[in-house]
């Protein structure tokens, strides 16, 4: 699939901004099952400084200052991106084997499974999602039959809600809440296999967008969206899980960012010299081409 991916997003402010650094993770790169043919980042006001670079993960990273008064900031994304369909895996080693064979590899890179085994910034590793999660994860369980169990019980039994979490909520509230939206499923998945010694990451990206009414809308769409990527042994690598949709990752998926947890790839950080509140637009759209 080739999408045309379009995002905006507009932070209103209630007074002007005299100074401001951020740290935008909103340009896509080429990964493994994606290429991206072009991509432009457009920031109003111009700042007086703009760096781009990458983080340790591979994400690409934009560092812009800005020193004159604003009460509005607008970030749009334009970008042409193909997706490919992964290699479906039909057969991987138990969740116990990938668990040794996690702890046992001595590579670092940044998609070394040792990076996604311990707890992170946003990711605890709570009892009871540990319990939760081990009911999906029998003795001898493959490690895909597992995680796939998994997503569907979240799916099936946590209650997709805008507004009853915010984005710095930990697992174990969203837990507590039985709903959230896709960061909180995607924490918790997270959070419980950590808690069983299976390496997994955080993902965020974009849902194709539907345009006609009899097309599946997925729940998601329309705004920035994350899933989960577990490490399924050295041979079958990283698979995706979406516990939000209950599917695997893929050709509906494209992916922005990669890390430990929505920490890691937020897709905007930074300080502003301000007072008084803030107000956030968002839109995206990720349209077929042809």
């Amino acid at each position: 699939m080739i999408y045309d991916v379009r995002q905006a997003t507009s932070y209103h402010y209630a007074s002007p901004v005299a100074y401001a650094n951020h740290v935008l993770r909103l340009t896509p790169i080429d990964r493994e099952y994606q290429r991206v043919h072009a991509a432009t980042l457009d920031i109003t006001p111009t700042p007086i400084e703009r760096r781009e670079g990458q983080d340790f993960f591979g994400n690409r990273i934009t560092w812009i200052t800005f020193d004159q008064p604003h009460d509005t900031l607008t970030i749009r994304v334009a970008a042409r991106i193909a997706v490919d369909d992964a290699v479906t895996a039909t057969e991987t080693p138990s969740w116990e084997e990938v668990c040794a064979a996690a702890f046992a590899s001595a590579d670092l890179g940044p998609l070394a499974p040792a990076h996604y085994l311990f707890p992170s910034r946003q990711v605890s590793l709570d009892p009871e999602i540990r319990d939760y999660t081990a009911l999906s994860f029998p003795a001898g369980r493959t490690v895909l039959d597992g995680a796939t169990d998994l997503m569907n019980r979240i799916k099936a039994e946590f209650v997709y809600e805008v507004g009853a979490t915010t984005a710095s909520t930990m697992p174990p509230m969203s837990f507590a809440l039985r709903c959230g939206v896709c960061q909180d499923f995607t924490h918790i998945m997270i959070s419980g296999m950590r808690s069983l010694g299976l390496p997994v990451a955080y993902v965020s990206g974009y849902l194709r967008t539907t345009q006609s009414p009899a097309e599946t809308k997925l729940e998601g769409a329309d705004a920035m969206h994350a899933w989960a990527s577990v490490w399924c042994g050295a041979d079958t690598g990283w698979v995706g899980f979406d516990p939000t949709n209950g599917m695997l990752a893929g050709t509906d998926h494209v992916v922005l960012a990669i890390g430990r947890d929505y920490a890691d790839v937020a897709p905007m950080d930074g300080v502003i010299f301000a007072s008084g509140a803030q107000r956030l637009e968002t839109s995206v759209r990720v349209l077929p081409v042809g």
